[in-house]
């Protein structure tokens, strides 16, 4: 899909800001949730391509969050385009 809104707009993983904010490492988050670290990775860095419900609903738990504080809509910045 190819519209005016995806060309400005991306979706933000607020995973690393999360785990950071509450000291909690990506192995210990691995381990508890028992990922592998290259997917939890993608997420980290904010490169997966498609989101896993399940996995959402996992880091959601386990960090006490709501699903629009780990997933949020940003405007790009000049260096996306």
């Amino acid at each position: 899909m190819d519209d005016k809104y995806t060309k400005e707009y991306c979706l933000h993983i607020r995973l690393e800001e999360l785990l950071k904010e509450k000291g909690i490492s990506r192995a210990k988050l691995c381990k508890d949730l028992d990922l592998q670290r290259t997917n939890l990775n993608r997420y980290y860095r904010n490169q997966a391509q498609r989101l896993d419900a399940d996995l959402i609903v996992s880091l959601c738990k386990y960090l006490q969050c709501n699903i629009s504080d780990l997933l949020e809509i940003r405007k790009k910045s000049t260096s996306f385009q």
